[in-house]
C-alpha cells in the first residue's frame, strides 16, 4: 500500500486530517480546487475558510460541543488549538476572526514539509490511501462519482448563510451591547459580547410580516425535490411561516436582555456577534436567510438600530452535500466497500465546524493506522466523538439528516440523576473519563503544534 495519502477538499476536515498524518510521518497530497474554481459560498482560496457562522460554539464543559472540543483538544486537534489562539469575544462560546484563523491553518498546512498542496480540481476519486474530505460544497463533478460509488441518487439538503454588517454603521443610541443574563445590569454601551437591537411588538409583527411576504430566491426545477431544511440552520422565513411569535422563541428571543434605555426586556431581538478580530464587523446570530438581495437589505433595515447599516454580506442559501453513511461507512469512516477510503467531515453528516473537524482528525487518524496496519480507533458512544460516531453510522438509512453534537446523543447513565444540571454534569464527566481511559488504552499518543513530520511509534 502506497505511503502518499492524498486528500481531497481543504476545509476544516481536509486540513485536519492532512496534519494528523503528516505530523505522523507520512507524506499527503491535499487537493484544494480553489481558487482555480470557487463555491456558492467561498470568497478566498484560503484553506479552512469559515463560510457560514464565525462561532464554533459553546466551550462550557457540561455543554455538547464543549465537550467535543475538549476531547479534540486530548486528542491533539490543529485546528481546534489555532481557533482557540485566533478566538474573538463571545460570552461562553469559541467564535474566530476569519481570516486571521484561515491565515493560520493555511500558513502551518503550507509549511508543512510532508505535505503538498495542489489547488486543482478533482473530478474522479483516486486509487490508493484516499480520505474524501470534500465538504457540504462538493463540486458536481465529484458529486456524480460519489453517485456512482455509493450509488446514492439524491445527496443535497440546503444550508445558509447569516448576513454581517459594518459595526460603525450601527445605531447604538438604539442597540446596545450586553450578553445574556449579565448579572450586572447598568452595563455600559461598551460593555456585552454581542449587540443587540430590540424591538417592542409592532415593530416585531411588521419585521416578521415582511419577511414572510418577501419574495425568495427560487430554487431550478430539478433542484426543487432535492430541498431539505434542518433545525440547526433553518432560514429566518421558514421559520416565520410557522406562526407569528416563531421568531420571538427562536433567533430573535429576549430572555436574559434588558434594554438600558427602558429597563425592561424587549419584545423580540436580533443580536450581532464580532466577526473579525478587529471589531470591525457583525454577523447576525441566527439570521440564515433565502430573501432575495434588494428585498432583504430593505426588511433588515426595518431593525431598530440597523436602519441605516452598511452590510458587507447579505444572507443567501447554497448547496450542501452529505452521503448516506448509515449504509456506507463504519464507526471508523472507513468505506465498507473499499479499506484504504475514508470519508470526513461534513459530508458524512456531523454537521457544524467542530463536527467536522472531529471527522478529519478520526479518518487522518485512522489512515495511518491501516497503512501500519494497527487497529482502527473508535471510542466510546459514552463519549462525544463515539456518540456522533455512532450516529452517523447507526442513524436510520431511511430518515438520515445531519446531525451536530448534542446531548441526546449520548446514553443515560445506570442510576437516572435529576435535574438537567447535574444530568449534564455527569455526562461530561462520564465522557472525559472514559475517553481518557479509551485513549490511553490504545495507546494514542496527542501532537502539537510544534510536532512538525515526527513520526510517532504509537497512536
Amino acid at each position: 500500500m502506497s505511503d502518499i495519502v492524498t486528500i481531497i477538499g481543504g476545509g476544516l476536515a481536509g486540513t485536519e486530517a492532512a496534519w494528523q498524518i503528516a505530523n505522523r510521518g507520512y507524506h499527503v497530497r491535499l487537493y484544494e480546487m480553489r481558487p482555480h474554481r470557487s463555491t456558492e459560498a467561498h470568497i478566498t482560496d484560503r484553506l479552512a475558510e469559515l463560510v457560514c457562522s464565525n462561532s464554533m460554539g459553546s466551550t462550557l464543559p457540561d455543554r455538547a460541543l464543549g465537550i467535543l472540543k475538549n476531547e479534540l483538544l486530548r486528542m491533539g486537534s490543529m485546528i481546534i488549538k489555532t481557533a482557540f489562539r485566533h478566538a474573538l469575544p463571545a460570552g461562553s462560546a469559541l467564535a474566530v476572526g476569519r481570516e486571521e484563523f484561515a491565515d493560520a491553518v493555511t500558513a502551518t498546512i503550507g509549511s508543512h514539509p510532508n505535505i503538498e498542496v495542489v489547488r486543482q480540481e478533482i473530478t474522479e476519486i483516486p486509487s490508493g490511501p484516499t480520505i474524501m474530505a470534500t465538504g457540504p460544497l462538493t463540486s458536481s463533478a465529484l458529486t456524480e462519482q460519489i453517485q456512482g460509488l455509493t450509488g446514492q441518487k439524491h445527496l443535497y439538503f440546503y444550508d445558509a448563510m447569516a448576513p454581517i454588517v459594518m459595526a460603525d454603521s450601527i445605531d447604538l443610541s438604539i442597540a446596545f451591547r450586553q450578553s445574556r443574563y449579565d448579572k450586572d445590569s447598568d452595563l455600559g454601551q461598551d460593555e456585552g459580547d454581542y449587540i443587540n437591537c430590540p424591538m417592542n411588538k409592532v415593530e416585531y409583527e411588521a419585521f416578521v410580516n415582511a419577511v414572510v411576504a418577501a419574495p425568495k430566491t427560487q430554487l431550478k426545477e430539478f433542484e426543487k425535490e432535492l430541498e431539505r431544511y434542518f433545525e440547526g440552520c433553518m432560514p429566518i422565513e421558514a421559520l416565520a411561516v410557522r406562526g407569528l411569535e416563531s421568531l420571538a422563541f427562536g433567533p430573535m428571543r429576549p430572555v436574559g436582555l434588558t434594554d438600558p434605555r427602558t429597563g425592561r426586556r424587549p419584545y423580540a431581538v436580533v443580536q450581532l456577534r464580532q466577526d473579525n478580530v478587529a471589531g470591525t464587523l457583525y454577523n447576525m446570530v441566527g439570521f440564515q436567510t433565502n430573501v432575495k438581495w434588494g428585498a432583504q437589505e430593505e426588511i433588515l433595515r426595518m431593525i431598530p438600530g440597523l436602519q441605516a447599516a452598511e452590510f458587507v454580506r447579505l444572507g443567501q442559501m447554497h448547496r450542501n452535500t452529505f452521503i448516506n453513511s448509515p449504509t456506507l461507512l463504519h464507526p471508523t469512516l472507513q468505506f465498507r466497500q473499499r479499506e484504504d477510503l475514508f470519508f470526513g467531515g461534513q459530508i458524512t453528516g456531523t454537521e457544524g465546524y467542530v463536527g467536522s473537524t472531529m471527522g478529519g482528525l478520526v479518518a487522518g487518524v485512522n489512515m495511518v493506522r491501516l497503512l501500519r496496519g494497527e487497529a482502527l480507533i473508535q471510542p466510546p458512544p459514552t463519549t462525544m466523538v463515539g456518540a456522533l460516531l455512532h450516529y452517523i453510522t447507526h442513524a436510520n438509512a431511511e430518515n438520515f439528516q445531519p446531525m451536530k453534537a448534542n446531548m441526546g446523543l449520548l446514553p443515560e447513565t445506570t442510576n437516572f440523576i435529576r435535574g438537567k444540571t447535574n444530568r449534564y454534569a455527569a455526562y461530561a464527566e462520564r465522557a472525559h473519563q472514559d475517553m481518557e481511559a479509551y485513549l490511553q488504552g490504545v495507546r494514542f499518543e496527542a501532537l502539537t503544534l510544534a510536532e512538525v513530520a515526527a513520526p510517532v511509534e504509537t497512536i
